[in-house]
């Protein structure tokens, strides 16, 4: 497993341990799952930010921008806005369903929606990135760049931050997918 991806495992799974809340239902023995608050998710952004929300991968000839760690956070996220090559934030990746009983783990994709977009070789030399809250709050919007040699590994390295110091509006609904 690669390296990000075993620290993105362990911490969703310490979340899931510890985090995890549940409100009790009407039955004494019957307990709903309930998400885990914001402030958790933030967490976990804040600390993938250096290792990239997006990351980058050189495969089959092809180049590939995996979004798993912002698939990890959907139940806490209302969309994701991104841009190749340009600072626009122009397109959204979907987001897989919620599962409140597995709030961390990466949706069931058969068909590769939720992971990653394939994109030709060198296509992308930049993404930039907004996770937008379920609240309409959006994040920094950060620019990320492939790793020098990246190679078959997946990894991003930040080249630059923007910190609005307004949030922006609520997001409207997004007409493009991939």
């Amino acid at each position: 497993m690669r390296p990000s991806l075993l620290r993105l495992s362990l911490l969703a799974a310490f979340l899931s341990a510890a985090a995890s809340s549940y409100a009790q239902d009407q039955s004494e023995d019957e307990f709903a799952p309930k998400l885990p608050e914001r402030s958790i998710y933030e967490a976990m952004l804040e600390a993938n930010k250096p290792s990239g929300w997006v990351q980058f991968r050189n495969f089959a000839g092809g180049q590939y921008l995996y979004f798993t760690m912002l698939q990890v956070m959907r139940c806490r996220l209302s969309e994701v806005r991104y841009s190749i090559n340009s600072t626009a934030l122009d397109q959204r990746f979907p987001l897989g369903p919620c599962d409140p009983q597995q709030p961390f783990n990466v949706p069931d994709d058969p068909d590769n929606r939720y992971v990653y977009l394939k994109l030709k070789a060198g296509e992308a030399v930049t993404v930039t990135v907004q996770a937008v809250w379920d609240d309409g709050a959006g994040s920094e919007i950060i620019t990320y760049r492939p790793c020098d040699n990246v190679g078959e590994s997946a990894c991003a390295r930040i080249k630059a931050i923007d910190r609005p110091e307004v949030k922006p509006d609520a997001p409207k609904p997004a007409s493009q997918s991939r």
